[in-house]
């Protein structure tokens, strides 16, 4: 019967297995991973839960920067094994500093008009888009689309945000969470678990 189980209900017999003890501490090696918006949401709702009713200390690792930010009280971000920062969301966060303006671009280079506007970029440009930081964002975007447009780069979309948790991974490791094999190797991992479980 469990064979059939979908993603989200496998998790959660895992969770449950998880807490038979009743831990004082516990890991979770990403407990959403591959699951379906209204079952990722109900797991994030039962490590709620779990931390609320028993309090456990969870140690919780994710790519899922969302995730982390909406659970954790505490990250740390590791990068090829080490860990680089640690830090409440908030206080992580305000590491970056500033807005970020998300500039994209088809086939253009934008890094020479990046040089020459003076700002800091969070991680390298990839695929025509760059994350900019800059002290005020609503200041900054007519500056930014006249410098492109002057030299000639008609931008495809720019968007203002406060920064995330994403930038702050990208200031401290220099790459982009999904250009890594992250996904495919969690994944990979999971399945080899199930075949030896059987």
């Amino acid at each position: 019967m469990v064979k059939t189980y979908s993603g989200g209900m496998m998790r959660r017999l895992e969770l449950a297995q998880s807490l038979i003890n009743r831990p004082k501490i516990l890991f979770l090696d990403e407990p959403s991973i591959g699951l379906d918006p209204n079952a990722r949401n109900a797991m994030w709702e039962m490590v709620r839960k779990l931390r609320r009713e028993l309090g456990s200390t969870i140690f919780l690792t994710t790519h899922d920067m969302v995730e982390a930010d909406t659970l954790c009280d505490r990250i740390g971000i590791m990068d090829r094994g080490k860990l680089v920062v640690i830090g409440t969301p908030n206080d992580l966060k305000a590491t970056v500093g500033g807005d970020v303006v998300t500039v994209s671009a088809k086939n253009a280079s934008l890094s020479e008009v990046i040089e020459q506007l003076g700002y800091q970029t969070i991680g390298e440009p990839s695929n025509g888009t760059a994350d900019l930081l800059v002290k005020n964002g609503e200041k900054a975007i007519p500056r930014i689309v006249e410098a492109f447009k002057g030299k000639g780069v008609e931008l495809d979309s720019v968007f203002l945000k406060k920064p995330t948790l994403d930038d702050v991974f990208l200031k401290y490791t220099g790459s982009r969470i999904d250009d890594g094999a992250g996904w495919a190797q969690a994944k990979k991992t999971r399945m080899t678990y199930r075949r030896m479980a059987k």
